[in-house]
């Protein structure tokens, strides 16, 4: 398993963090969409003071993970859309696993871990398969 960082697809990287975003935006828009502003604790609303940081470590995340994808996928000669998707669903499965994990100690509510589970098993099976795609 070589890994050749040259025979990246780079334009397939980009698409993948922009395509991490757009469905971030739109997964936890519509998730926390019911969240209205006079519901929140107050522990909450000093997360909201950090909101711009969140966006901007949001879309450095989306990025890392397109690139740590596209290795994967590389390394695995996973060269078709299928493919693609496989690895992408095996790593949303390794994050879910750790997640459940967390929340069998007390560390997430049932809705935090069904939220960050589903979001984890469909982004990385589309970032996957696009990846995929386009090797």
């Amino acid at each position: 398993m070589l890994i050749d960082l040259h025979e990246l697809n780079y334009i397939a990287i980009i698409a993948g963090g922009l395509l991490y975003m757009i469905y971030g935006a739109i997964y936890y828009s519509i998730i926390l969409g019911n969240k209205k502003e006079g519901n929140l604790d107050p522990q909450d609303k000093g997360h909201q003071s950090r909101g711009s940081l969140k966006y901007g470590v949001s879309v450095i995340v989306a990025f890392i993970s397109s690139i740590f994808v596209a290795i994967l996928v590389q390394a695995t000669g996973s060269a078709s859309l299928l493919e693609g998707a496989v690895i992408g669903i095996i790593i949303g499965i390794l994050i879910s696993i750790v997640y459940l994990k967390n929340a069998l100690f007390g560390l997430l509510t049932k809705k935090t871990l069904v939220i960050a589970i589903g979001d984890h098993l469909i982004i990385f099976t589309l970032l996957g398969a696009l990846h995929g795609l386009l090797l």
